[in-house]
């Protein structure tokens, strides 16, 4: 069994723990991705009443939806802080993924749209117990000379769960009731929930079989944990992790733009919505195709190029998306804005893992993880409110964003790989 494991273990080249916790956030992954469709037909189905604060339907699911990126995000600094506090990161995903299952397991027992408020919010809360305690835990398991490869096999996971749960929610609500053995009818919305569970569940019992912290977290714990602003070491104005946070603030905002203007976009292409499907998930194959290969190519090459090479491409494949009049053109624009974040993102952990010291990944990796969730947010609000001034202005607005994070990321951010023959990379001889 142990040979077996290793040989599935070895085209990715990282640490098991790191491969176990991959697929334990692909599963709660899926799980949670689930949700995003499913909850908006929860919403406007005839299982959900009571009061709706005098809001439509569509305003309330936009409100359950963005609560939990906002409280996910402004949770995460304080998670990472503490868990660097405690030099323990295992038991804090544990806590997250517990919560996780459990408000999961409660949207069945959902009413109201203050309950689902509710369970939504208490959920943005338990990711945030995950994502930046996992994040940090990845980091310490790699070194400087693979940290890039693990960041990139960890993200590759991650998002094969949160593109593959969207896949198939819709058709798991629509295909019920299910007829289960002794007579047990479960309702569509029911088991699209109980499976959510059982992802979060399934995450659960892999971290707590196959991941455990390494030694020098608790022997590190209790670092300046301070997030400063300036640099205070380097040649630049700004410390270079608070650079990547605002660039992947930035970067997040322009690719979250399509997101909720779907009628503009199909109008617009005299399209159905096939082709937005196809669109909207050519960014995610990107990112599923390339983080992998470009993180490990980051420990040989460097991260700076990297990151820089991304923000720029960005620019293009954003602006672009405001003036195609072709559906198989945006479904290119949008396959090579995912290739930009795809260099953007795996290679900006990877520096700032190089940078955070004994101690720190918490508080640090945080920021990158915060400002990327906040963008996520913000880009479907952004693009709600200025579209109608014009189908163009929300990607011109994204592509001014993009070009600010480029120049800041070429000005203020520094290599931290001194060369590349110098760097050890995994698989080499």
């Amino acid at each position: 069994m142990r040979r077996l494991a290793e040989r599935l273990i070895a085209p990715f080249a990282v640490d098991r723990r790191v491969l176990a916790l991959a697929g334990a956030r692909m599963a709660d992954g899926i799980g949670n991705s689930f949700l995003i469709i499913v909850i908006p037909l929860y919403v406007t189905s005839d299982v959900v009443g009571g009061t709706a604060f005098g809001l439509g339907e569509s305003m309330i699911i936009g409100v359950i939806l963005s609560l939990f990126g906002f409280l996910n995000s402004s949770v995460q600094p304080f998670t990472g802080r503490f868990s660097d506090r405690l030099g323990r990161r295992k038991p804090f995903i544990l806590i997250g993924l517990a919560g996780l299952a459990m408000t999961n397991l409660a949207y069945v027992f959902a009413e109201t749209y203050l309950s689902l408020l509710a369970i939504r919010g208490l959920q943005g809360v338990s990711v945030a117990f995950i994502v930046p305690s996992s994040v940090a835990l990845v980091n310490e398991l790699a070194t400087r000379g693979d940290r890039g490869g693990n960041m990139g096999v960890y993200n590759t996971f991650r998002l094969v769960g949160f593109g593959a749960g969207p896949a198939v929610a819709g058709a798991v609500v629509s295909r019920g009731p299910y007829a289960l053995p002794g007579g047990v009818t479960v309702g569509g919305f029911e088991a699209a929930f109980y499976i959510a569970t059982i992802a979060a569940t399934t995450s659960y019992l892999l971290v707590t079989v196959l991941v455990s912290d390494p030694e020098s977290t608790a022997a590190n714990a209790g670092a300046d944990l301070s997030i400063p602003i300036r640099d205070r070491s380097g040649p630049n104005l700004l410390d270079p992790i608070f650079t990547l946070g605002v660039a992947s603030l930035f970067m997040a905002t322009a690719i979250a733009l399509f997101a909720t203007i779907q009628p503009q976009v199909n109008a617009r292409l005299e399209q159905g919505a096939t082709w937005f499907g196809l669109q909207f998930a050519a960014f995610i194959i990107s990112q599923v195709a390339l983080q992998t290969p470009i993180g490990r190519a980051c420990d040989r090459y460097g991260r700076r190029p990297f990151i820089v090479a991304g923000m720029v491409l960005l620019i293009p494949t954003t602006l672009a998306q405001g003036y195609l009049l072709s559906s198989a053109l945006m479904f290119v624009a949008r396959l090579f804005q995912g290739v930009a974040a795809a260099m953007v993102f795996a290679p900006s952990l990877a520096l700032a893992g190089d940078l955070a010291g004994e101690g720190e990944s918490g508080s640090k990796l945080s920021i990158l993880t915060m400002a990327f969730g906040y963008g996520i947010a913000l880009g479907p609000l952004s693009s709600g409110a200025l579209v109608g001034y014009g189908f163009e202005v929300p990607f011109v607005f994204g592509t001014g964003l993009a070009v600010l994070g480029a120049i800041l990321v070429y000005t203020q951010v520094e290599e931290t790989l001194e060369t590349t023959a110098s760097v050890p990379v995994v698989g080499d001889d």
